[in-house]
């Protein structure tokens, strides 16, 4: 196995503080509004094993926003259906001229297996139950937008965090700063072997215990089909732990509301708390454009 190319982001547990908030200060320099020629003439390939919409489309803004050509290939509409490996794709995407490859995959590890067998950097863009680092970045961009520092925060992680690729990489990123956060859910959504996610990691199974004095509010989509599964009942769950605007009030009172997304109103949260001024869901998705860029000019080598 080799070393993965320069650039490449396979995940947020083992980059250093310093490497997180060089890419912070990076993404605030740039603006998806105003075109930079910085990659020019580079090849970026979206390769998609799993829909998304928000994470997709941002990346492909992303690029086109700094002047790179961009190619979409989903597994539905290419030979990744007939069975070719995961290899055998990216060395096809190398040979034809990709630069660098946005890959989500439904198996954990898959960008890794690719970084370490191609020249070109890899940016993970949600592997399994495993990783999402981008979204870990934009979510902490978002918060420093509305917060001078990480220093003193508390974090309330509420939902499905088992199977959760976001909540693992937000918590591998938060504690890296010293972040408290405590995490809430059912225990079939938030089972004891959570807390070692991450050093420092509180379990509640309390929604009024883990909003009291929180600073931000981080809901995960929870999934009907798995609460089945579990058999967790989709009423037992709402009235323990949906987001209401009564709940809200236990936290600070310019606490921020966030979400990943795709948002489930009526489930998750309410539709005043989703609309609601503490909501930052709509810039938490808008943010993601110049922090992927900042993600793309780094692997690409134009970070300056």
């Amino acid at each position: 196995m080799n070393t993965p190319a320069r650039g490449s982001l396979l995940g947020i547990e083992h980059l250093e503080a310093k490497e997180i908030l060089g890419l912070l200060k990076l993404a605030r320099r740039m603006n998806p509004l105003k075109t930079r020629p910085l990659l020019r003439g580079k090849r970026v390939v979206l390769l998609f094993y799993e829909n998304s919409t928000r994470t997709r489309s941002s990346f492909e803004f992303a690029a086109k926003s700094l002047g790179a050509m961009t190619t979409l290939l989903q597994a539905s509409s290419s030979s990744i259906e007939k069975g070719e490996s995961v290899l055998d794709t990216g060395y096809t995407l190398r040979a034809v001229g990709a630069d660098c490859i946005v890959m989500r995959h439904p198996s954990a590890g898959a960008p890794h297996l690719m970084a370490e067998h191609l020249d070109i950097p890899v940016i993970n863009a949600g592997d399994g139950m495993h990783e999402h680092p981008s979204q870990a970045l934009l979510d902490a961009y978002t918060i420093l937008k509305h917060q001078k520092s990480f220093k003193g925060l508390h974090v309330t992680i509420i939902g499905d965090i088992f199977h959760s690729r976001v909540a693992r990489s937000a918590c591998h990123l938060l504690t890296k700063f010293g972040v408290t956060v405590t995490l809430c859910g059912p225990p079939e959504f938030v089972p004891e072997v959570a807390a070692t996610l991450a050093p420092g990691l509180r379990i509640t199974r309390h929604i009024e215990d883990a909003l009291r004095g929180t600073d931000v509010i981080m809901l995960l989509r929870v999934q009907k089909e798995r609460m089945a599964g579990h058999r967790i009942k989709l009423e037992s769950y709402i009235a323990r732990y949906q987001m209401t605007a009564a709940r809200l009030k236990l936290a600070k009172r310019d606490a921020l509301v966030m979400h990943p997304g795709p948002i489930i109103r009526g489930l998750e949260l309410t539709a005043d708390v989703a609309d609601g001024t503490q909501s930052v869901i709509v810039d938490e998705v808008r943010n993601g454009v110049p922090m992927r860029m900042a993600i793309l000019a780094r692997a690409l080598g134009k970070a300056k």
